[in-house]
């Protein structure tokens, strides 16, 4: 933490309780310490705020029991404001705590304006808001569904408090999400896909529509494997996350893309020196069309496609209830023998 921030901190600890009643108002005090469902500010009593620097630790300190999240009081006005920069954080707790702005850092600097609602930036801003899977709801969601990736998989993220509207009712409720970076070629985010997840552990939310996506997804995917501009001669593309994360599962060398629907398959961009392309079917119409037309343009592109078969109704269900070896085996009979020794090695 720089020394600017340092201050800031400690400056917010002398006044914890009322940084707490402003930010965290969902809370509410309980002896020397603010009770909160996190540092979202949702209801709850996971999270505790210490209001008064005492032999265990400084005021404005603050854990979450239930995510094991640790901080100060500038993480509480970073993200129950869902603020990104730090010039953005250190303002505004500057105004909460009536200091001037230091004139030499700031002279000409505007504050960033909010994120249009579903625009690239706003998926940006969710994305850095959240943390890696590793530990986390989001980990044990995709272990449940047979899934184990490394924690190298940087477009996989976990958001504890992940707003999610009812379409019908306008209700609004925060709920634990799995946070998929759908990105071109790049490495850029252009869009993400958000798949919130029951509280207690039991896979998807129980709600009408567990799964959005936002921002501009046509031509981009959510890239499992890919290093931003080196040449793909092989990949995988399909529709689904879970989909293509099964087949990463078992081919963990070959990078694969979910494109989130069959139209947005359709209109993929291929990698540089893409020479091969493997499909994952669905059983859908829908997914015939994607795949005919993704079909299509990658042969006007010089690109060898080949359709990869499910035995059930999609690759998580294989992986799920055949198991990796058999799914392995599966797969083997449907590659080329060289991506065979290549992706699918002996054992």
């Amino acid at each position: 933490m720089t020394g600017s921030a340092s201050e800031l901190a400690r400056r917010l600890g002398d006044h914890a309780e009322a940084v707490c009643r402003q930010y965290l108002s969902n809370g509410r005090r309980v002896g020397n310490y603010w009770i909160v469902g996190d540092v979202r500010d949702i209801q709850g009593r996971s999270m505790h705020v210490r209001l008064k620097t005492n032999s265990k630790g400084l005021a404005g300190k603050w854990v979450d029991e239930a995510t094991l999240e640790f901080g100060d009081l500038l993480d509480v006005i970073r993200e129950s404001c869902g603020l990104i920069e730090f010039r953005d954080v250190a303002d505004e707790a500057r105004r909460f705590l009536a200091m001037p702005r230091p004139q030499a850092q700031d002279s000409g600097a505007q504050r960033q304006p909010a994120a249009a609602r579903g625009s690239p930036d706003a998926a940006r801003r969710l994305f850095a808001m959240s943390r890696p899977v590793a530990g986390t709801l989001a980990e044990r969601y995709l272990a449940g569904r047979g899934i184990l990736l490394t924690a190298r998989e940087r477009a996989l993220r976990f958001h504890p408090g992940c707003y999610y509207r009812d379409l019908v009712t306008g209700e609004m409720q925060t709920l634990p999400a799995l946070i998929s970076a759908v990105t071109d070629l790049n490495g850029r985010i252009t869009g993400l896909q958000r798949t919130w997840l029951d509280p207690n552990g039991d896979g998807k939310a129980h709600v009408d529509d567990p799964r959005r996506s936002l921002g501009r997804l046509l031509g981009n995917g959510i890239w499992l494997g890919l290093n931003s501009g080196a040449p793909v001669p092989v990949m995988a593309a399909g529709e689904g996350l879970e989909t293509m994360a099964s087949l990463r599962t078992v081919m963990p060398a070959l990078p694969v893309a979910a494109a989130t629907s069959a139209n947005h398959l359709a209109g993929l961009t291929f990698p540089p020196g893409c020479r091969r392309l493997y499909i994952a079917a669905d059983a859908d119409a829908a997914g015939r069309q994607g795949i005919q037309r993704l079909s299509q343009r990658a042969g006007e592109a010089g690109i060898a496609t080949l359709v990869l078969r499910p035995q059930l109704g999609d690759f998580n269900d294989d992986l799920r209830h055949l198991g990796p070896p058999r799914l392995a085996a599966w797969l083997g009979d449907q590659l080329l023998p060289e991506d065979t020794r290549r992706f699918l090695p002996p054992g």
